[in-house]
């Protein structure tokens, strides 16, 4: 686990011990929306004092549940700082380069993988959103996409993102201001995408997004607020947009409490949930995935596991896989353990959604 949020973690539970919820729900955020460094004790004490006047009743067993939930779940928040960068494999004549990508809406950096044949027509592009604590590097050698790009004729970018705007590198699929259509990282995100298909001249009809657990989150952010620019969605181990409003409800989401009925995604998606995920509930996928109309199971066992797909259509309409995998975890489905949160046990994740992308286009 990094320091900052070791460190965020001791005072949050120290703070609840001690009677003070506001100064331990400060810690939390510092440690999970945005902000890099924990506050100091001059910084938050003055405000907690007048906070504690008007305290709502049950706050701080409310605040307790959260921080014992943090607890348990540390784990799932380590960065894999004591392991070097996954090196990715580039084949001969292909280009694996970082890139900074500036707009209306903000700027990041990015990975851009082009394929060995720099002369062919590019099929295709894929916008993949890394999960908490990756980078775009660890992502993309974990999935192994470039490999399915490099087969199919596909530029991938691997947007990055920064501590400073989030302590632990995630989307903030969870803040309302980050998932509008007119701004936020949804609308920066979209306006990468447009541009990187636009530089290969890529229509819209071939541009598609995918991502893990928050990043997937983010995916399906993305098939709602800007259908325009991505034709269909992969989302592994997500959550529906929606599902959370801050780091709390979160944090609910996560473990699969009640959550607003979500909108039907106004694009195609393919989605893939394992079952002993003890980071995001399984329940997630079905509410991702929502009512589900003229379904068709298949089940099967690859690479060691079992699994279930569901093919159907959505209330809007779209075609919707909902993969199952028996015994999985927090991890890429088929993809490559040199890299975090990757599972190398099971369906090719990877393949099955580039599969499920060119269907469409």
């Amino acid at each position: 686990m990094n320091d900052d949020f070791a460190t965020a973690m001791r005072r949050s539970l120290e703070h609840t011990r001690a009677g003070d919820p506001f100064a331990a729900t400060r810690a939390i955020q510092a440690a999970l929306t945005g902000s890099a460094d924990t506050p100091s004790p001059a910084d938050v004490m003055p405000k907690a004092k007048a906070f504690r006047r008007a305290k709502p009743p049950g706050r701080r067993s409310r605040l307790s549940q959260v921080v014992s939930e943090l607890s348990k779940r540390a784990k799932d928040f380590e960065a894999p700082s004591s392991r070097a960068q996954p090196v990715v494999d580039v084949p001969d004549g292909a280009l694996f380069e970082r890139r900074a990508h500036a707009g209306p809406h903000g700027a990041r950096n990015y990975y851009l993988y082009r394929t060995s044949d720099q002369e062919a027509p590019v099929r295709g592009v894929i916008l993949m959103l890394h999960g908490c604590t990756q980078s775009s590097e660890d992502f993309a050698a974990g999935t192994r996409m470039n490999a399915q790009a490099e087969r199919h004729g596909l530029v991938v970018a691997y947007p990055e993102q920064t501590r400073a705007h989030n302590a632990q590198a995630c989307w903030n699929w969870f803040r309302p201001e980050d998932r509008s259509r007119a701004g936020g990282e949804a609308a920066l995100l979209a306006n990468l995408a447009a541009a990187v298909a636009e530089e290969h001249d890529v229509p819209a009809a071939r541009v598609f997004v995918a991502g893990l657990s928050a990043g997937g989150a983010m995916a399906a952010i993305l098939a709602q607020t800007h259908p325009e620019v991505f034709a269909a969605a992969g989302v592994h181990s997500g959550l529906a947009p929606g599902s959370a409003s801050d780091v709390m409800s979160a944090l609910g989401a996560m473990r699969g409490q009640p959550a607003p009925d979500a909108e039907p995604l106004a694009v195609p998606a393919i989605i893939f949930q394992g079952s002993a995920d003890n980071t995001v509930a399984p329940v997630n996928a079905g509410r991702l995935a929502g009512p589900l109309e003229d379904a068709v199971p298949v089940s099967g066992e690859e690479a060691g596991r079992r699994y279930d797909v569901l093919r159907a259509r959505n209330a809007a309409g779209h075609p919707v896989e909902v993969w199952r995998i028996d015994g999985a975890g927090h991890a890429w489905s088929g993809g490559d353990a040199g890299g975090s949160y990757a599972d190398p046990q099971g369906p090719d994740a990877s393949a099955e959604m580039v599969r499920f992308f060119l269907a469409r286009a």
